[in-house]
Protein backbone atom coordinates (compact mmCIF):
# COMPACT_ATOMS: atom_id res chain seq x y z
CA UNK A 1 0.00 0.00 0.00
CA UNK A 2 1.60 3.36 -1.10
CA UNK A 3 1.83 6.36 1.58
CA UNK A 4 -0.69 8.60 0.35
CA UNK A 5 -3.39 5.64 0.37
CA UNK A 6 -2.57 5.12 3.97
CA UNK A 7 -2.62 8.49 4.54
CA UNK A 8 -6.24 8.46 3.44
CA UNK A 9 -7.11 5.82 5.69
CA UNK A 10 -5.69 7.03 8.38
CA UNK A 11 -7.56 10.21 8.05
CA UNK A 12 -10.74 8.10 7.67
CA UNK A 13 -9.82 5.84 10.66
CA UNK A 14 -9.73 9.32 12.85
CA UNK A 15 -12.49 10.39 11.73
CA UNK A 16 -14.42 11.65 14.85
CA UNK A 17 -17.80 10.76 13.17
CA UNK A 18 -16.47 7.64 11.92
CA UNK A 19 -15.23 6.34 15.48
CA UNK A 20 -18.56 7.22 17.07
CA UNK A 21 -20.85 5.06 14.51
CA UNK A 22 -18.13 2.17 15.07
CA UNK A 23 -19.02 2.65 19.05
CA UNK A 24 -22.44 2.67 17.85
CA UNK A 25 -22.18 -0.65 16.07
CA UNK A 26 -20.57 -2.41 19.76
CA UNK A 27 -23.55 -1.51 20.97
CA UNK A 28 -25.67 -3.08 18.39
CA UNK A 29 -24.09 -5.93 18.59
CA UNK A 30 -24.37 -6.22 21.78
CA UNK A 31 -28.03 -5.76 21.83
CA UNK A 32 -28.19 -8.53 19.11
CA UNK A 33 -26.18 -10.84 21.16
CA UNK A 34 -28.29 -9.72 24.17
CA UNK A 35 -31.55 -10.97 22.26
CA UNK A 36 -29.72 -13.81 21.02
CA UNK A 37 -29.10 -15.25 24.30
CA UNK A 38 -32.85 -14.48 25.76
CA UNK A 39 -33.81 -16.72 23.20
CA UNK A 40 -31.42 -19.35 23.57
CA UNK A 41 -32.32 -19.44 26.71
CA UNK A 42 -36.07 -19.23 26.18
CA UNK A 43 -35.54 -22.56 23.68
CA UNK A 44 -33.36 -24.66 26.35
CA UNK A 45 -36.16 -24.41 28.66
CA UNK A 46 -39.21 -25.72 26.21
CA UNK A 47 -39.71 -22.53 24.21
CA UNK A 48 -39.75 -21.95 20.89
CA UNK A 49 -37.61 -19.38 18.24
CA UNK A 50 -35.06 -19.13 16.30
CA UNK A 51 -31.82 -19.06 18.59
CA UNK A 52 -29.71 -16.96 16.49
CA UNK A 53 -28.76 -13.22 15.02
CA UNK A 54 -32.22 -13.47 11.90
CA UNK A 55 -33.96 -14.71 15.24
CA UNK A 56 -33.03 -11.36 17.27
CA UNK A 57 -33.56 -9.15 14.60
CA UNK A 58 -37.37 -10.89 14.35
CA UNK A 59 -37.36 -10.16 17.46
CA UNK A 60 -36.73 -6.07 17.04
CA UNK A 61 -39.07 -5.95 13.97
CA UNK A 62 -41.95 -7.35 16.01
CA UNK A 63 -41.97 -4.34 18.27
CA UNK A 64 -43.15 -1.01 17.86
CA UNK A 65 -41.45 1.06 15.59
CA UNK A 66 -39.07 -2.03 15.15
CA UNK A 67 -37.90 -1.51 11.49
CA UNK A 68 -36.49 2.15 12.33
CA UNK A 69 -35.05 0.60 15.18
CA UNK A 70 -33.52 -2.11 12.61
CA UNK A 71 -32.40 0.44 9.70
CA UNK A 72 -30.21 2.01 13.00
CA UNK A 73 -28.61 -1.37 14.14
CA UNK A 74 -27.50 -1.67 9.97
CA UNK A 75 -26.17 1.43 9.77
CA UNK A 76 -23.99 1.32 13.13
CA UNK A 77 -23.28 -2.13 12.21
CA UNK A 78 -21.93 -0.98 8.31
CA UNK A 79 -19.84 1.69 10.04
CA UNK A 80 -18.09 -0.50 12.26
CA UNK A 81 -17.70 -2.62 9.13
CA UNK A 82 -15.98 0.46 7.13
CA UNK A 83 -13.96 1.49 10.66
CA UNK A 84 -12.35 -2.18 10.34
CA UNK A 85 -11.50 -1.94 6.73
CA UNK A 86 -9.39 1.16 7.51
CA UNK A 87 -7.50 -0.64 10.50
CA UNK A 88 -7.03 -3.88 7.92
CA UNK A 89 -5.51 -1.34 5.55
CA UNK A 90 -3.28 -0.13 8.84
CA UNK A 91 -2.81 -3.24 10.10
CA UNK A 92 0.52 -3.20 11.95
CA UNK A 93 3.33 -5.41 13.57
CA UNK A 94 6.63 -6.40 13.93
CA UNK A 95 6.84 -8.95 11.34
CA UNK A 96 5.34 -9.26 7.51
CA UNK A 97 3.17 -12.26 9.29
CA UNK A 98 1.87 -10.61 12.27
CA UNK A 99 0.91 -7.79 10.45
CA UNK A 100 -0.99 -10.26 7.59
CA UNK A 101 -2.53 -12.20 10.69
CA UNK A 102 -3.92 -8.92 12.05
CA UNK A 103 -5.23 -7.72 8.85
CA UNK A 104 -7.05 -11.25 8.15
CA UNK A 105 -8.65 -10.69 11.49
CA UNK A 106 -9.89 -7.37 10.31
CA UNK A 107 -11.30 -8.99 7.35
CA UNK A 108 -12.96 -11.36 9.32
CA UNK A 109 -14.77 -8.78 11.55
CA UNK A 110 -15.29 -6.60 8.38
CA UNK A 111 -17.35 -9.36 7.10
CA UNK A 112 -19.10 -10.51 10.34
CA UNK A 113 -20.37 -6.55 10.50
CA UNK A 114 -21.15 -6.05 7.25
CA UNK A 115 -23.28 -9.15 7.07
CA UNK A 116 -24.56 -8.36 10.56
CA UNK A 117 -25.90 -5.00 9.12
CA UNK A 118 -27.21 -6.81 5.69
CA UNK A 119 -29.63 -8.97 7.74
CA UNK A 120 -30.62 -6.03 9.81
CA UNK A 121 -31.33 -4.13 6.63
CA UNK A 122 -33.18 -7.16 5.51
CA UNK A 123 -35.68 -7.46 7.99
CA UNK A 124 -35.95 -3.80 8.26
CA UNK A 125 -37.45 -4.30 4.67
CA UNK A 126 -40.29 -6.59 5.51
CA UNK A 127 -38.55 -10.23 4.62
CA UNK A 128 -38.46 -12.85 6.87
CA UNK A 129 -35.23 -14.97 6.28
CA UNK A 130 -34.27 -18.19 8.21
CA UNK A 131 -31.06 -18.15 9.27
CA UNK A 132 -30.96 -22.01 9.85
CA UNK A 133 -32.82 -22.89 6.60
CA UNK A 134 -29.83 -20.67 4.31
CA UNK A 135 -27.15 -22.27 5.87
CA UNK A 136 -28.68 -25.79 4.44
CA UNK A 137 -29.56 -24.23 1.49
CA UNK A 138 -25.87 -22.72 0.75
CA UNK A 139 -24.31 -26.05 1.95
CA UNK A 140 -26.10 -28.25 -0.14
CA UNK A 141 -25.32 -26.24 -3.24
CA UNK A 142 -21.80 -26.52 -2.21
CA UNK A 143 -22.35 -30.11 -1.79
CA UNK A 144 -23.78 -30.23 -5.30
CA UNK A 145 -20.66 -28.53 -6.92
CA UNK A 146 -17.43 -29.47 -8.23
CA UNK A 147 -14.94 -29.51 -5.29
CA UNK A 148 -18.24 -28.13 -2.94
CA UNK A 149 -18.02 -30.27 0.10
CA UNK A 150 -14.12 -29.32 0.10
CA UNK A 151 -14.52 -26.08 0.11
CA UNK A 152 -17.22 -26.02 2.88
CA UNK A 153 -14.85 -28.21 5.08
CA UNK A 154 -12.37 -25.35 4.75
CA UNK A 155 -15.01 -22.92 5.55
CA UNK A 156 -16.52 -24.89 8.91
CA UNK A 157 -13.09 -25.71 9.38
CA UNK A 158 -12.17 -21.51 9.19
CA UNK A 159 -15.02 -21.06 11.52
CA UNK A 160 -14.00 -23.83 14.34
CA UNK A 161 -10.60 -22.09 14.23
CA UNK A 162 -12.31 -18.52 14.81
CA UNK A 163 -14.71 -19.95 17.38
CA UNK A 164 -11.49 -21.61 19.00
CA UNK A 165 -9.88 -18.01 19.12
CA UNK A 166 -12.79 -16.57 21.04
CA UNK A 167 -12.37 -19.25 23.51
CA UNK A 168 -8.86 -18.42 24.09
CA UNK A 169 -9.20 -15.02 23.79
CA UNK A 170 -11.85 -15.66 27.12
CA UNK A 171 -10.03 -17.58 28.64
CA UNK A 172 -6.57 -15.76 28.29
CA UNK A 173 -8.54 -12.02 28.59
CA UNK A 174 -6.99 -11.10 25.55
CA UNK A 175 -9.87 -8.60 24.42
CA UNK A 176 -8.43 -6.58 27.36
CA UNK A 177 -6.00 -5.72 24.70
CA UNK A 178 -8.18 -4.20 22.23
CA UNK A 179 -10.38 -2.87 25.78
CA UNK A 180 -9.59 0.24 27.99
CA UNK A 181 -10.32 -1.72 31.27
CA UNK A 182 -11.64 0.50 34.15
CA UNK A 183 -10.29 0.90 37.51
CA UNK A 184 -12.28 -0.98 40.54
CA UNK A 185 -15.60 -2.95 40.47
CA UNK A 186 -16.48 -1.72 36.97
CA UNK A 187 -13.02 -3.10 35.56
CA UNK A 188 -13.59 -6.00 37.33
CA UNK A 189 -17.66 -6.61 35.55
CA UNK A 190 -16.31 -5.88 32.78
CA UNK A 191 -13.70 -8.56 32.75
CA UNK A 192 -15.77 -11.55 33.88
CA UNK A 193 -18.44 -10.63 31.11
CA UNK A 194 -15.58 -10.62 28.57
CA UNK A 195 -13.70 -13.75 29.57
CA UNK A 196 -17.22 -15.73 30.21
CA UNK A 197 -19.23 -14.28 27.01
CA UNK A 198 -16.15 -15.07 24.42
CA UNK A 199 -15.89 -18.50 26.06
CA UNK A 200 -19.08 -19.30 24.90
CA UNK A 201 -18.81 -17.24 22.18
CA UNK A 202 -16.30 -19.29 20.94
CA UNK A 203 -17.61 -22.59 21.79
CA UNK A 204 -20.83 -22.10 19.94
CA UNK A 205 -18.65 -21.27 16.58
CA UNK A 206 -16.74 -24.25 17.52
CA UNK A 207 -20.04 -26.84 17.07
CA UNK A 208 -21.14 -24.71 13.97
CA UNK A 209 -17.76 -25.25 12.30
CA UNK A 210 -18.05 -28.79 13.19
CA UNK A 211 -21.27 -29.45 11.76
CA UNK A 212 -20.13 -28.00 8.64
CA UNK A 213 -17.00 -30.33 8.95
CA UNK A 214 -19.53 -33.39 9.02
CA UNK A 215 -21.87 -32.04 6.32
CA UNK A 216 -19.13 -31.80 4.10
CA UNK A 217 -17.99 -35.57 5.03
CA UNK A 218 -21.32 -36.88 4.97
CA UNK A 219 -22.25 -35.21 1.81
CA UNK A 220 -25.52 -34.33 3.90
CA UNK A 221 -26.93 -30.49 3.93
CA UNK A 222 -29.45 -31.43 7.24
CA UNK A 223 -26.60 -31.79 9.24
CA UNK A 224 -24.63 -28.22 8.45
CA UNK A 225 -26.36 -25.29 10.53
CA UNK A 226 -25.75 -21.93 12.07
CA UNK A 227 -26.21 -20.84 16.12
CA UNK A 228 -29.64 -22.36 16.00
CA UNK A 229 -28.51 -25.55 14.95
CA UNK A 230 -25.38 -25.29 17.32
CA UNK A 231 -28.01 -24.72 20.18
CA UNK A 232 -29.73 -27.89 18.82
CA UNK A 233 -27.16 -29.79 18.57
CA UNK A 234 -25.88 -29.02 22.22
CA UNK A 235 -29.58 -29.58 23.68
CA UNK A 236 -29.15 -33.55 22.08
CA UNK A 237 -26.01 -34.22 24.20
CA UNK A 238 -25.96 -35.09 28.00
CA UNK A 239 -27.48 -32.40 30.59
CA UNK A 240 -27.77 -30.29 27.37
CA UNK A 241 -30.41 -28.34 28.75
CA UNK A 242 -27.60 -27.29 31.25
CA UNK A 243 -25.31 -26.72 28.14
CA UNK A 244 -27.70 -24.93 27.02
CA UNK A 245 -28.59 -22.79 29.35
CA UNK A 246 -24.71 -22.07 30.19
CA UNK A 247 -24.44 -20.75 26.30
CA UNK A 248 -27.35 -18.42 26.66
CA UNK A 249 -26.09 -17.01 30.01
CA UNK A 250 -22.68 -16.66 28.01
CA UNK A 251 -24.13 -14.82 25.23
CA UNK A 252 -25.73 -12.72 27.68
CA UNK A 253 -22.80 -11.61 29.19
CA UNK A 254 -20.93 -11.57 25.63
CA UNK A 255 -23.94 -9.12 25.31
CA UNK A 256 -22.98 -6.87 28.53
CA UNK A 257 -19.23 -6.83 27.43
CA UNK A 258 -19.86 -5.79 23.84
CA UNK A 259 -22.36 -2.45 25.65
CA UNK A 260 -18.56 -1.54 27.84
CA UNK A 261 -16.58 -1.92 24.82
CA UNK A 262 -18.69 0.36 23.09
CA UNK A 263 -18.09 2.89 26.03
CA UNK A 264 -14.02 1.80 26.26
CA UNK A 265 -12.66 0.11 22.92
CA UNK A 266 -9.39 1.52 21.85
CA UNK A 267 -10.36 2.95 18.79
Amino acid sequence: MNTATRHVARDAEANPALRTLARAGYAADGLVHLLTGTIVLVVTFGGEGESDQTGAFKAVAAAPLGFVVLWVLAVALWALAAYHVFEAMLARGDSSAKKWARRLGEVGQVVAFAALGVIAAVVAAGAHPNGERSVETLSGDLIAASGGPLLLGAIGLGVAIAGATFTGFGTMRRFREHTGIPPGPPGIAVTVVGGVGYIAKGIALVIVGALLVVASVTLDADVAGGMDGAVNALLELPYGRWLGGAVGIGLLAYGLFLFARARYARL
